[in-house]
């Protein structure tokens, strides 16, 4: 299946938000129905080996009403031990793809998947703008050494 990593960018002679493809995947692995926090886990370490990444990253897959993967997006990058990303940034996003649904996923540079206070804060947050948006949080994945936490797996979400 081919997937799609787009960015964000202003278009130049309106200022409008565009999305623009930054590359293209062709993923082998199941992505019919991103339904499972293994799979997901699975294809971000395949596309983008964030268990070894030395600072936290956060990416957003955006999906359509039968969760196939409409696109994904890294939404910030930060340090060793933290990264700062607002509702608005990922449901501008979300919206400009098309999403009915999303999911976030981010690493932990230390290899421990325990979420952290800011973790299901910035979690319930996202969360209830969604809800207002009628764009829906499936799941908060955390990546560490060789293993995830999926928060709708924790009953989190």
């Amino acid at each position: 299946m081919r997937i799609i990593q787009y960015k964000t960018q202003k278009e130049k002679d309106t200022d409008l938000t565009v999305l623009v493809k930054e590359r293209g995947f062709i993923y082998n692995g199941n992505t019919n129905g991103l339904n499972a926090p293994q799979m997901i886990y699975r294809m971000m370490e395949d596309l983008f080996q964030l268990s070894i990444r030395t600072e936290e990253y956060l990416y957003m897959i955006s999906l359509n009403t039968v969760n196939k993967p409409l696109g994904i997006f890294e939404i910030t990058h930060g340090t060793v031990n933290t990264t700062i990303a607002s509702p608005r940034e990922i449901f501008l996003k979300a919206l400009l793809a098309g999403a009915v649904s999303i999911i976030l996923i981010h690493n932990h540079p230390s290899g421990s998947v325990k979420p952290s206070k800011e973790d299901l804060d910035f979690t319930n947050r996202i969360k209830e703008v969604g809800n207002l948006m009628n764009v829906r949080l499936l799941d908060h994945i955390i990546i560490g050494e060789e293993t995830y936490t999926s928060l709708k797996e924790e009953g989190i979400l």
